[in-house]
């Protein structure tokens, strides 16, 4: 929300409509839905969500929408109304499958465009326009232009997290979970990738082609330090390290096991480690928590501040007002789906 006046409103015009006050009986009501977090929520928390939950559900199914969750929602979001839950390939790739009429984008601004590239005649709402990325708006395309210059001929792969405007001046689109494959995909012998610099160190030391990259990084990620984690393993041998590739690669060495967030998840169910240190957004461990009750969540974690920007609130006012659409110009969407489907495709037949 933009300022307190819109939030005032908001409140005054959802209390209208809806009992929203904190209810144990919509907490009893709802305790199926409880059970998947109420290890990382308590009861009394879940009361306070619970009336929302109950709103959201049945204004879903009035409006005919979807709720697409990104894994760094938090759990009452992850767990309580979201209908899809992944990272960022498996948001685009669902985005392309849903047949609702509406979508409702829980994560940040990039995500919903890449929901409506992808569905241009559906209606695809975001909670709160102001939840933007650091790493989307550390390239734009004149940027991308500057690469090309420089590197006359070299594909340009540009992350997921990007504006349209990116996309749409970039051969192919990439994730943290298909960026190698991609990059390998690509002709020649030199690629480009924008704007993560440090997925771009990651994956150059995994293949042979030469990478050369912008210089964007994610402001959750970059946190991270290898001396960190040392003091880390030092304190508590027995911990598992997972890291992101959005760490830097000093990080990535020091971890037992790097991957996407979709990856992380994956590496932590398999191997159900004693104790596990996820090096990426706060939420993904209180999200898998209650599905892994034999493993211990080591902190630290950092928080994205754009993704808690999303709340059960701001998405039931966007429902019931059906504020918050978002809007790609015809021109760039087009030319940005080639590059997201591009990835898409790829991803599927290396599947």
């Amino acid at each position: 929300m933009a300022n307190l006046s819109d939030v005032v409103k908001m409140r005054a015009e959802l209390a209208a409509s809806y009992d929203l006050a904190p209810s144990l009986a919509a907490a009893e009501a709802t305790k199926h839905i409880h059970a998947k977090m109420d290890r990382v929520v308590p009861l009394a928390d879940w009361a306070t969500f619970a009336p929302y939950v109950i709103a959201i559900n049945r204004l879903k199914a009035e409006r005919n929408a979807v709720i697409l969750g990104h894994n760094y929602m938090t759990p009452e979001i992850y767990h309580g109304v979201a209908d899809f839950v992944g990272d960022s390939l498996q948001l685009a790739i669902k985005a392309t499958e849903v047949e609702a009429d509406v979508i409702v984008q829980c994560g940040v601004h990039f995500m919903a465009e890449t929901s409506k590239i992808m569905n241009p005649s559906k209606t695809v709402l975001m909670p709160d326009m102001d939840a933007g990325c650091s790493l989307a708006e550390s390239i734009t395309a004149q940027g991308v232009a500057e690469m090309r210059a420089l590197y006359p001929g070299a594909p340009v792969v540009s992350y997921v997290n990007t504006t349209a405007e990116v996309k749409a001046v970039s051969d192919v689109c990439c994730t943290s979970a298909n960026a190698l494959q991609i990059v390998n995909a690509m002709p020649g012998d030199t690629v480009i990738m924008t704007p993560d610099q440090y997925l771009a160190r990651n994956v150059a030391a995994l293949t042979h082609k030469r990478v050369v990259w912008w210089e964007g990084s994610c402001i959750v990620h970059e946190l991270y330090t290898a001396a960190d984690l040392r003091a880390y393993r030092e304190h508590d041998p027995d911990v598992k390290i997972i890291a992101h590739p959005e760490c830097t690669p000093e990080v990535v060495a020091e971890a037992d096991f790097t991957g996407s967030t979709k990856g992380i998840i994956d590496w932590v169910h398999k191997h159900k480690p004693a104790k596990a240190m996820l090096v990426t957004e706060c939420s993904m461990a209180a999200n898998i928590a209650d599905e892994l009750p034999e493993v211990e969540f080591a902190k630290p974690c950092n928080m994205c501040p754009y993704m808690k920007m999303i709340t059960l609130e701001k998405i039931l006012y966007a429902l019931h007002t059906m504020t918050g659409q978002v809007e790609v110009d015809p021109e760039v969407s087009a030319r940005a789906r080639i590059a997201v489907q591009r990835m898409i495709d790829i991803s599927r037949a290396a599947a």
